[in-house]
């Protein structure tokens, strides 16, 4: 009773019984006009006719459009009009122009650096593309001069971020998708308000649904009065709209532009295993100091500039103390953030090229494998052509149909020679890409639709790094706490559950 009454009084209740109420409505106009339902018939096949064929012809992934084709011809009187709600990623003009100038703006802070380049060309032809890719798309030039930490569980990155956050002197810029009031949270938010009582300029965002039921309602305002300052990407609102598909799902943690944290560990007591949530939780982050620090505080006020509506001069963030007087070159690091309103799958594309461009091995952990068919088609001809390709993904799932997708790709993945590894004592959440001892990918992008084509993600793209062969080490630790799936674990599937997963994923790209 006392987690129903939570519930009814929980602004979930009340977006839930709103959006009841807009589809009854809609039933209910319907319903009216039933004399005319020839009229509305046609009408409403005409709409999703035309919706089926803008779908078509449009720029996309080919299944996320078959996740939308299939259920607008099983019901095309609302098949359509869903798809006008909630499919693609539709902006107001304002909100595209307030975006583009500020986009403008990221490009204009972040300008080439083709000595770098060249730098990385001289040693490896094959890294200087993909750093290029990266630096001309993704608007993220690469650096050198920076020193990168891998950090291979959650606990590890709650305490060198504290360490970090109390010697902060100028700024502390969070963004996260979830943040969770306990043991975490507290702790970190103690720091916060203490440095902002010093006159350390402190700024928090979280994105909305990420934090739907993990904080309260108004949180923003509580942390305003706390003296930090506070932005909620794209609130959630009682109204049936697109909106609700983009998503900030980026983890960036930026002191002093000396310092920053980013990969898959959230803010919440899961995340350091100070509660059990599916299992043991196994995450993963990287730590860099040195110039490359730049581009993530870059990214950071992007994303303040545009919630804010506001036009801040980027380059008072940029000042001596951005760059360390480092004795010692790690490699190249090139950070990089991913758009889902630009029509350019940064992630996905940086993912392709490290496993196309694979010589040796391509090791994997993602929390999720829900994958296309280009990136079917490039993890089974890299091992096919002698490639060790291994991916760790987790036993225990966060949502039982996500997994189960998750498993649908496994025998033609396994019967391609691809190795297979489920993390047995329980969640695996780290988003890692390690090749051939060359090049590691540490961030927030997982290897499923979402990710890859609705939320803004960033991550870490390093070349000839340290840290890669930490990554490496920490890839076969891991191993040896997982299961390998063979062929002989799909003799003992039943029938009627091998036709749910493929129903499943037919709809695993709106999932």
């Amino acid at each position: 009773m006392k987690f129903i009454r939570k519930f009814l009084f929980h602004r979930v209740a009340f977006i839930c019984i709103a959006v009841l109420i807009q589809l009854s409505v809609l039933i209910g106009i319907i319903l009216r006009f039933k004399e005319y339902f020839v009229l509305f018939y046609g009408a409403s096949i005409f709409v999703s006719a035309i919706a089926v064929l803008w779908i078509i012809n449009k720029k996309g992934n080919p299944a996320y459009k078959i996740a939308w084709i299939i259920p607008i011809l099983l019901f095309p009187i609302f098949g359509g009009l869903f798809y006008i709600f909630f499919g693609g990623n539709k902006l107001s003009k304002a909100k595209k122009r307030r975006m583009k100038s500020i986009g403008d703006k990221m490009i204009a802070a972040l300008p080439p650096r083709s000595f770098i380049l060249d730098e990385i060309s001289s040693q490896n032809e094959t890294a200087a593309n993909q750093s290029r890719y990266i630096q001309d798309y993704a608007y993220s030039p690469p650096y050198g001069n920076t020193v990168t930490e891998y950090i291979p569980i959650g606990e590890i990155k709650f305490e060198r971020l504290k360490e970090e956050l109390k010697e902060a002197e100028h700024y502390i810029f969070l963004e996260y998708f979830i943040i969770r009031e306990g043991v975490m949270w507290n702790s970190i938010l103690d720091i916060l308000v203490e440095k902002a009582s010093k006159g350390v300029d402190v700024r928090v965002i979280y994105d909305d649904i990420g934090c739907i039921l993990t904080l309260p309602y108004g949180y923003d305002k509580k942390l305003e009065a706390m003296g930090i300052k506070c932005c909620i990407f794209n609130p959630l609102i009682p109204i049936l709209s697109v909106g609700i598909n983009n998503r900030d799902h980026r983890k960036i943690a930026i002191i002093d532009g000396c310092v920053a944290f980013t990969g898959g560990i959230n803010l919440a007591d899961e995340y350091i295993n100070e509660i059990e949530k599916h299992g043991h939780w196994k995450d993963s982050a990287i730590m860099i100091s040195g110039e490359a620090v730049w581009s993530l505080t870059v990214m950071f006020l992007s994303m303040w500039d545009y919630l804010r509506g506001i036009d801040e001069d980027f380059m008072t963030f940029k000042n001596d103390i951005t760059v360390k007087n480092l004795n010692e070159r790690d490699g190249y690091v090139q950070p990089f953030a991913d758009n889902p309103l630009d029509d350019e799958s940064v992630g996905e594309t940086i993912y392709l090229n490290l496993i196309n461009k694979a010589k040796r091995y391509v090791y994997i952990t993602t929390p999720y494998l829900i994958i296309n068919n280009e990136m079917v088609t490039a993890l089974s001809s890299a091992a096919k052509g002698g490639v060790d390709v291994r991916i760790i993904v987790p036993y225990c799932g966060d949502r039982w149909f996500v997994h189960e997708v998750t498993r649908s790709y496994y025998k033609v993945l396994v019967e391609s020679g691809v190795k297979i590894y489920e993390y047995i004592p329980g969640f695996i959440h780290s988003k890692t890409f390690v090749v051939d001892n060359e090049y590691g990918v540490v961030g927030t992008i997982n290897m499923d639709y979402r990710s890859l084509y609705l939320h803004f993600e960033c991550g870490v793209w390093m070349y000839n790094s340290p840290s890669i062969v930490d990554m490496r080490e920490d890839f076969f630790n891991t191993l040896k706490m997982c299961n390998q799936i063979t062929m002989e674990d799909f003799k003992n599937i039943k029938w009627y559950r091998t036709l749910v997963r493929f129903v499943l994923r037919v709809f695993a790209p709106l999932m």
